[in-house]
C-alpha cells in the first residue's frame, strides 16, 4: 500500500541515496489515503510538516523522503479554490514593486520579456507589466487563474511550465517566486528555466532558509515546515543547485514580504495560540488588521544570471 501512496526519492542535486533522518514521520499509512490533497497543497497551506525530513549525506541538502507521488502532489495543485491567498493580493503588489526595484537594478536595461512560473493569483506579472514589462505567467491552480484574469486582465496559462511549450532563449527574466521548495523536481526545474533564458537573462528565486538563524532559532517550531514544502534549501545548497544548472548568484539577501496585520496574527495561532487569535480579534476592533507590514522569517531573495555553458 505504501508503494500507491508515497515514493523515496534520491537528493536532488547530487542523485545520492545516503541521508540522515532530521524529523521522522508522524503519520500512519491509512490516514495518508485520505488526505485531502487540495488542502494540502493549496497556496495558502499551513498544514504542519509531518513527512519524514532528511539530509543528504553527501550534499546536505534537506528534503522530504518518503514523499506523496508526484502526480499526487500535481493534482493537489491544480483543483480546488484559496480565498484566503488572494485575500493577501495587496501585500504582494506591495511586495513586488520593492522586488522589481531590485530586479531592474541587476537587469540595467530597458524592460524585456518576463515570465513568473507558479504565478499564484498573478500579482508579480501585474506589477510588472504595470512598469513596461511584457509579463506573462503559468499557474498549475485553475481557479487562481481565472482570478487572475478577473481582477488583473491577465490571461494567465494554466499548468506547469513544461505543458506551456515555451520557446527556448526567449525570456529577459523568468521568476519563481515561493515555488521551487514546492515542486518534485527542482533540478529540472531549473534547468527549463535556464533554456527558457536568453544568454544573460535572469532567473529569480525567494525560498524560505532553512539555514536562517531564525529557522535554526525556532527548530522544529519554524513556521516554514510544512507538508506543502518539498525540500528546504540554504545558502549553500540553492547555490549548488543554480550554478550545476548554469546560472551565477549575482544577489542573495533576506526578502521581507508585506502582509495585514491580522493575516499574520491567524497564521501565528497554529504556533502561539490564544495571543495571537487575541490579538488578531484587537486588531480588526481597532481597524488595523489590513494595515500592510513588513515579515521575514527566514525567506531569502536570490537572482541569479544565466551562464551560456552549462558545467
Amino acid at each position: 500500500m505504501s508503494d500507491r501512496v508515497l515514493e523515496s526519492v534520491p537528493c536532488n542535486i547530487c542523485g545520492s541515496t545516503e541521508f540522515h533522518v532530521l524529523q521522522p514521520a508522524q503519520y500512519d499509512l491509512h490516514s495518508l489515503q485520505d488526505t485531502d490533497l487540495t488542502r494540502t497543497f493549496s497556496s495558502s497551506s499551513d498544514e504542519r510538516l509531518h513527512h519524514q525530513l532528511v539530509a543528504c549525506a553527501r550534499c546536505g541538502l534537506q528534503y522530504v523522503s518518503p514523499r506523496l507521488r508526484a502526480e499526487a502532489v500535481l493534482e493537489g495543485y491544480a483543483a480546488g479554490s484559496d480565498e484566503q491567498f488572494v485575500s493577501q493580493a495587496r501585500g504582494r503588489e506591495l511586495t513586488f514593486g520593492k522586488c522589481l526595484d531590485a530586479i531592474e537594478r541587476v537587469w540595467n536595461r530597458k524592460p524585456g520579456r518576463l515570465l513568473d512560473i507558479g504565478t499564484g493569483g498573478g500579482s508579480f506579472p501585474y506589477i510588472a507589466s504595470t512598469r513596461g514589462w511584457s509579463a506573462e505567467g503559468c499557474e498549475p491552480n485553475r481557479w487562481l487563474c481565472e482570478w487572475a484574469l478577473k481582477n488583473y486582465g491577465l490571461p494567465i496559462r494554466p499548468g506547469t511550465v513544461f505543458e506551456q511549450q515555451h520557446p527556448g532563449n526567449s525570456y529577459d527574466v523568468v521568476t519563481l517566486w515561493d515555488v521551487l521548495e514546492h515542486t518534485p523536481d527542482p533540478k529540472t526545474e531549473v534547468r527549463e528555466t535556464h533554456r527558457l533564458l536568453k544568454d544573460g537573462g535572469l532567473l529569480v528565486i525567494n525560498y524560505p532558509d532553512i539555514g536562517s538563524w531564525i529557522a535554526r532559532a525556532m527548530g522544529r517550531s519554524w513556521v516554514f515546515l510544512l507538508d506543502v514544502h518539498l525540500y528546504y534549501f540554504t545558502r549553500a545548497t540553492i547555490r549548488k543547485l543554480l550554478e550545476d544548472a548554469g546560472f551565477d548568484i549575482v544577489l542573495i539577501r533576506p526578502h521581507f514580504q508585506r502582509l495585514a496585520l491580522g493575516y499574520i496574527m491567524h497564521r501565528a495561532t497554529p504556533y502561539v495560540g490564544a495571543p495571537a487569535r487575541m490579538a488578531e480579534r484587537l486588531l480588526r476592533t481597532a481597524g488595523v488588521g489590513d494595515w500592510q507590514a513588513p515579515y521575514w522569517m527566514g525567506q531569502t531573495l536570490v537572482i541569479a544570471r544565466k551562464r551560456t555553458t552549462v558545467n
